[in-house]
C-alpha cells in the first residue's frame, strides 16, 4: 500500500465577524469555496478580491489547489477574510520572502489583517454614539 502524502498548510484569514479556513496543497490551481468553484461565485466583485493574492502568485498558482470555508459576517467580510487566507496560506506553503514581500508591498491587509471593530452599544441612545433627542419646549 503505497499512498503518497500531499504536502498541505492550513491558515486563517479574519474580517469584522468573518473567518475562512483555508487549505493550500499540491495540485493543478483549482480553488473551492464552501466546496463551490470558484467561477461560480457570485457577486464578481467578491470573486475577485478573493482571487487578488492567487494571481500575484505567479509561477506559483499552477502548482496548488486551494480550499477555503468561510462563515459569518457578510458577503464582502467573507471574500476578504478568504483573501487574507490565501496570501497567508501561500506565503506558508512557499516559503517564499519574494512573495510574502509582494503581498506586503500590494496591499498589507493580505497579511496584516485589519483590527476595526464594531463599537459597543451605550446606554442613553440607540447606537454607539446617537443619544435621546432633548425637547425644553
Amino acid at each position: 500500500m503505497s499512498t503518497s502524502k500531499k504536502k498541505s498548510v492550513l491558515a486563517t484569514g479574519k474580517r469584522k465577524t468573518s473567518k475562512a479556513r483555508v487549505v493550500v496543497s499540491e495540485g493543478k490551481g483549482r480553488i473551492r469555496v464552501n466546496n463551490v468553484p470558484i467561477h461560480l461565485i457570485e457577486p464578481y466583485l467578491a470573486r475577485e478580491k478573493i482571487l487578488e493574492p492567487y494571481m500575484l502568485a505567479g509561477d506559483y498558482k499552477d502548482r496548488v489547489d486551494i480550499s477555503i470555508n468561510t462563515n459569518g459576517g457578510g458577503f464582502m467580510s467573507q471574500a476578504e477574510a478568504a483573501r487574507m487566507g490565501i496570501a497567508q496560506g501561500m506565503v506558508k506553503f512557499t516559503r517564499s520572502k519574494r512573495l510574502r514581500s509582494k503581498y506586503h508591498e500590494y496591499d498589507r491587509t493580505m497579511l496584516a489583517g485589519d483590527a476595526r471593530r464594531k463599537e459597543s452599544k451605550k446606554f442613553g441612545g440607540p447606537g454607539a454614539r446617537r443619544r435621546k433627542q432633548k425637547s425644553y419646549r
